[in-house]
């Protein structure tokens, strides 16, 4: 049997929160072409790593 899921911690929220926050502004920045698509998959996998997306495991896989 399965042990229930362990709710995510302030600290988790809050490096969630981040994450999204710099994704939104990426994908601002992608759009209006003031990066390419390479350069964005490269900073989603740093954001990726500096924020450790709670859900980050189920993420899909980006190539940089």
């Amino acid at each position: 049997m399965l042990a229930p899921p362990t709710p995510p911690s302030t600290e988790q929220l809050q490096r969630d929160a981040g994450y999204y926050k710099a994704q939104l502004l990426l994908q601002s920045m992608l759009d209006s072409g003031l990066i390419s698509l390479s350069e964005y998959n490269k900073i989603t996998l740093l954001n990726r790593q500096t924020f450790s997306p709670y859900l980050v495991e189920i993420m899909p896989d980006i190539t940089g």
